[in-house]
């Protein structure tokens, strides 16, 4: 059968509209399971509601659309690095009240960019509702092999890595990533990096089960860890973050640590 004279000779618009559809959208990657809790809540509950559900923040009901974000970051920094009480300490009181808002209709590509300039996680609003959330690591599940994804992990990587002895309590561990605002420490024996410690350890390991913050870090420390090497792309290094269920790669050159890269380092490669 012939070809139109369309067929034949896109418009633009049509061209245009083709590579648009081409492209995927925040509505196929975003978390749709948000939780919401209210602000009257203590930090404690709230960081047992996260470290329970494996996720790194909260919304925070408001009147009409929620009224801020409370965020595993926000315990470290705002609550354990002051040496305030969590059960004392009211959601309210550390949340940040500035959302950072896109629509289910933007392209993954857009929300990266979106997210490094604003730099906080991605709340989908459609019609003033709340219809999910998009964090580093949603971004990083969907990342294309593309050209902007072939550059070398040692271009984003952080160079500076904190170590700290298993020996230390979980709470100077805590406090140290509060102050300093990094999510993670290496855990190093014999000089040489054996475990990580995260955020997300805190919660989900210590906090929500009870834990004792003046045991020492090496228990719950995950080990051995999953590392990558400085030559390999940021689309090797974002597979491999999905597929070991990580966020952060120490990152090697040879058997030498030189730096670690984590999903929004990835993110921040992609948007660019």
């Amino acid at each position: 059968m012939p070809k139109t004279l369309r067929e034949e000779f896109p418009s633009v618009i049509d061209v245009a509209y083709g590579e648009y559809r081409k492209q995927k959208h925040v509505s196929e990657i975003m978390t749709t399971d948000v939780v919401f809790i209210e602000p009257q809540m203590d930090m404690l509950d709230a960081a047992r509601i996260m470290g329970e559900r494996h996720i790194g923040s909260l919304l925070v009901e408001g009147e009409q659309r929620p009224s801020g974000i409370v965020t595993e970051r926000d315990l470290l920094t705002r609550v354990i690095a002051a040496n305030r009480d969590p059960k004392k300490v009211k959601v309210l009181e550390v949340m940040s009240p500035r959302l950072v808002t896109i629509t289910p209709y933007i392209s993954i590509k857009e929300a990266a960019r979106t997210m490094i300039k604003q730099r906080g996680r991605l709340v989908i609003m459609e019609e003033r509702t709340v219809a999910g959330i998009v964090t580093a690591s949603d971004l990083i599940r969907s990342m294309p092999e593309a050209p902007e994804t072939s550059m070398l992990v040692k271009s984003y990587m952080t160079k500076e890595v904190r170590m700290v002895s298993p020996y230390e309590k979980v709470l100077d561990i805590a406090r140290l990533m509060g102050k300093e605002r990094i999510g993670s420490v290496l855990v190093k024996k014999e000089g040489k990096p054996w475990g990580i410690f995260t955020e997300r350890d805190l919660l989900s390991k210590i906090i929500y089960l009870n834990g004792s913050l003046e045991e020492i870090v090496e228990v719950y420390t995950s080990s051995p860890i999953v590392t990558i090497e400085s030559k390999y792309s940021i689309h090797k290094a974002a597979q491999t973050m999905v597929n070991k269920h990580v966020r952060r790669l120490p990152v090697l050159d040879g058997e030498r640590l030189s730096g670690i890269i984590t999903a929004r380092d990835l993110v921040e490669a992609y948007s660019v």
